[in-house]
């Protein structure tokens, strides 16, 4: 079966427990004693919003939107790591993410050691996995830190190694969230580089970004996220043109704009 990535009516909600107040109410007799009244109320705050996407094979989607707007939000249920509360997530294809630094690093193992336990994760053997070992150090520049636990790596190193063994790996479906803004400017010209080395093969990518230069150099579609409802659907330069319009006149229309496939 061929690779996909499909989202149906996908909508998640956090639940919000809490207490209110107490709240002091006047006795009818007029004596000035108050009754303490406390409720309890439940409520939820909706993150995404039924949303839908169909991806196979050479698809390179951004999603955009400014913060709060749902992002990292569908691209960790994209990544299995969230249930959605409503809706499905199907994928067909091994998943490679690059969504925070710790996620599937071991702090108190080594950089080399961590190599191994995610390409064991990919399903690679041990062979497999040395064929690569010297690119992915050599990538993420660690040097001698490489055989450092994880915990005493700064966060910009971190990502490097993350970043290194995400993109090495060749994933059939790989998941970013804003990873270009990590790192030196050297590193992101490397990052860049390496991200369109990747998108020459077949698979899947899916990238959140504030970025819109970077969304258009890599991606073939993109949707538009708000308040967690996809705003607009189709391709790079009709969604970001309307974007970034928006973006100028400091607001965001109530109304979804039609959906371009």
């Amino acid at each position: 079966m061929m690779v996909h990535l499909i989202a149906r009516d996908v909508t998640i909600a956090y639940p919000v427990i809490g207490l209110n107040k107490p709240e002091e109410r006047v006795s009818s007799d007029g004596s000035g004693r108050g009754d303490v009244v406390a409720r309890q109320k439940r409520s939820f705050i909706l993150a995404v919003d039924n949303f839908n996407v169909d991806l196979r094979a050479g698809a390179r989607l951004g999603i955009i939107g400014r913060n709060g707007s749902g992002k990292s939000t569908i691209l960790r249920a994209l990544a299995g790591i969230y249930t959605p509360t409503a809706g499905t997530v199907e994928t067909q294809g091994q998943i490679s993410s690059l969504l925070n630094v710790g996620l599937g690093t071991r702090a108190e193992s080594t950089g080399r050691q961590n190599i191994y336990l995610r390409g064991y994760m990919r399903g690679l053997n041990k062979d497999q996995i040395a064929e690569v070992e010297q690119e992915i150090i050599d990538f993420s520049e660690l040097g001698d830190f490489i055989d450092m636990p994880v915990r005493t790596y700064s966060s910009g190193m971190a990502m490097r190694l993350s970043f290194s063994i995400a993109t090495t790996f060749s994933p059939e479906i790989l998941l970013l969230d804003e990873w270009i803004g990590v790192g030196d400017r050297d590193f992101q010209e490397k990052a860049r580089d390496r991200m369109k080395s990747l998108l020459e093969f077949s698979g899947i990518t899916v990238l959140c970004s504030h970025n819109t230069r970077i969304i258009r150099e890599a991606c073939n579609r993109v949707i538009w996220l708000d308040k967690g409802r996809t705003m607009m659907d189709g391709a790079p330069e009709d969604v970001l043109a309307q974007y970034e319009n928006a973006r100028r006149i400091k607001r965001v229309s109530p109304k979804k704009l039609e959906n371009k496939a």
